[in-house]
């Protein structure tokens, strides 16, 4: 029977249509960056001090300097002069310009200290949340709650936003979440307190990554085969261009609330993607709406100037004979060997999730220049992607996911030794960690639906790919609250993340130019270089082309041997 992959090879796999297509969705890819780590400039933490009514009067009448204002009046530096303040009347007019506390406390004893009952001052020409809701001190945990709050929104909502696509369509699933997600992000705008900026970030995250998901299923689900890996990375390199923008954005609009708007806004145009982009014929086929697969892959013919095929009525979807294997959670741990795949999976996972935001988050709030530190580290991601599309088909899986973790892990190690008056040395060795990191999480993707067989492939992927969004739950705390220990305590995590994943790694076996698991067997088989069966689907060749074309059959079984 005819599949919509033999009728692309006919009317192009990736002709006009899909690039326009690609190019749309890219938009919802960018969209996202603002909300995965936009923490970095609408939470960010400037110097601060209590607020002490009299200081600033006291200031002008002496002619201090800031420096001069803050030796004489804070307690000191760190968290001491940002948390405590000198409980004195700085309106007395008896304080001298030269040494106003000097005789104040009795028998040269220490001034007393308390909180900062009146708020703080900031030393920022633009605000953030921290400066507005005063989220520093005894409340400083609620920035952590902030990040932590979208990720557990991405958590709860892959399950949902994932039903939504296969039940009702990926075009009323991108609709939804695109239409939520834009709304939430302007309601957050314009927030009136902290409790409600926070529920207006879960909802966000409950459909961001849903959109981003649903953006990146049509996109593969419209292109031919030989065109899906190239696409799926350059998807996610639109992201980073979103990354480069956001940056950009951030110094225009220091202030966050117009920041938030400005990212926000945008987001609305994505909602002509309903007429734009059609739904996925894949998954009309799957749903026995024939008639209207058949209008799309002619429309798609039409665009790319060719003619459909004579028999494009004749389309139906593929047959899939796993699909009488009913998934069951149990089978990702139901043999020793699957137990150790979903264990290091998730692990790497994980590993991938806490460095890549955490690194982000480190570098805002170590860095010298927060914006261009930011946009260094973003650009970065554009190589890594070059480097995944050369280094996968030549080297393999495992043996560059292992060196891109083990080089994250170095660069993380490295940075713990690097002296404050080297900004510049710091800045470079954590734009080489947050490329190692990049490729790692990207081929992580790769390496999951590689490795676990048809009939669980996709809920291996689920299973695994939630500890990412458990990783990014626990990366604020653990990067601002270790950051309170020591600013290099977060660094020594991640070097010990990034070395072990890249050990792991090692335990998995190579899936360059083999074929893709059918059953637990065939998985368990993977480390060992068995045979390949004929009922076997080829990473790049179709099922149906080997039932038809016996010679490229044969050539694939041998290069398979051979590798």
């Amino acid at each position: 029977m005819l599949t919509v992959d033999d009728v692309l090879e006919q009317v192009g796999e990736f002709g006009w249509f899909q690039k326009q297509t690609f190019l749309i969705l890219c938009l919802l890819s960018a969209a996202f960056a603002p909300i995965y780590v936009g923490i970095v400039f609408l939470a960010f933490t400037p110097d601060h001090r209590c607020r002490s009514p009299g200081v600033a009067e006291l200031s002008r009448r002496c002619g201090w300097s800031l420096a001069e204002e803050l030796n004489y009046t804070v307690p000191g530096p760190g968290p001491e002069g940002q948390c405590l303040r000198y409980e004195v009347d700085w309106n007395q007019s008896a304080l001298s310009c030269l040494d106003p506390l000097a005789g104040l406390a009795a028998n040269g004893s220490a001034l007393p200290l308390g909180p900062c009952v009146q708020g703080w001052v900031y030393d920022t020409p633009g605000s953030s949340i921290v400066t507005e809701f005063n989220l520093v001190c005894d409340d400083s945990w609620k920035v952590d709650l902030f990040q932590s709050c979208v990720n557990l929104g991405f958590f709860l909502g892959s399950l949902g936003v994932g039903y939504i696509a296969d039940r009702f369509g990926r075009k009323v699933c991108l609709l939804a979440t695109t239409i939520t997600c834009a709304v939430s992000g302007v309601l957050m705008a314009v927030a009136p307190d902290y409790t409600s900026l926070l529920l207006f970030r879960l909802v966000q995250g409950l459909v961001s990554k849903g959109s981003w998901t649903a953006g990146y299923t049509l996109i593969t689900e419209f292109v031919g085969l030989g065109y899906r890996r190239t696409v799926a990375i350059l998807y996610q390199m639109a992201f980073t261009i979103g990354l480069v923008l956001l940056s950009g954005l951030a110094y225009i609009l220091p202030h966050w609330r117009w920041l938030q708007l400005a990212v926000s806004l945008p987001i609305f145009l994505l909602l002509f993607c309903y007429w734009f982009v059609p739904e996925s014929p894949r998954w009309l086929l799957s749903q026995k709406r024939n008639t209207e697969a058949i209008k799309i892959m002619d429309h798609i013919a039409q665009k790319n100037g060719k003619l459909p095929p004579a028999d494009l009525k004749m389309l139906s979807v593929e047959e899939d004979v796993t699909e009488k294997l009913s998934p069951s959670f149990t089978d990702l741990f139901r043999t020793p060997i699957l137990r150790k795949y979903t264990f290091i999976l998730m692990y790497l996972w994980f590993t991938s999730s806490v460095v890549y935001q955490g690194l982000i988050m480190h570098v805002g709030a170590t860095g010298g220049n927060l914006y261009l530190d930011f946009l260094y580290s973003a650009l970065v991601e554009f190589p890594a992607a070059f480097i995944i599309l050369v280094t996968i088909d030549r080297f393999g899986r495992r043996y560059p996911l292992a060196t891109f973790n083990l080089v994250t892990g170095l660069a993380c190690f490295l940075m713990i030794f690097i002296p404050h008056d080297l900004p510049w040395l710091n800045i470079t060795i954590a734009c080489v960690g947050r490329m190692g990191i990049t490729i790692g999480f990207q081929m992580v993707c790769l390496v999951n639906a590689e490795l676990f067989p048809t009939f669980i492939r996709n809920l291996g992927m689920m299973v695994c790919s939630s500890l990412c969004d458990v990783g990014g739950i626990l990366t604020p705390f653990l990067v601002f609250r270790l950051m309170e220990v020591w600013q290099g305590s977060p660094l020594i995590l991640f070097a010990a993340l990034g070395l072990v994943a890249g050990g792991m790694t090692l335990l998995l076996p190579e899936t360059k130019g083999v074929t893709l698991p059918e059953t637990i067997e065939d998985a368990e088989n993977l480390q060992r270089k068995a045979k390949p069966k004929e009922r076997k689907i080829y990473l790049q060749v179709q099922t149906s082309e080997l039932n038809t074309q016996v010679p490229e059959r044969d050539a694939s079984q041998g290069n398979a041997q051979q590798e």
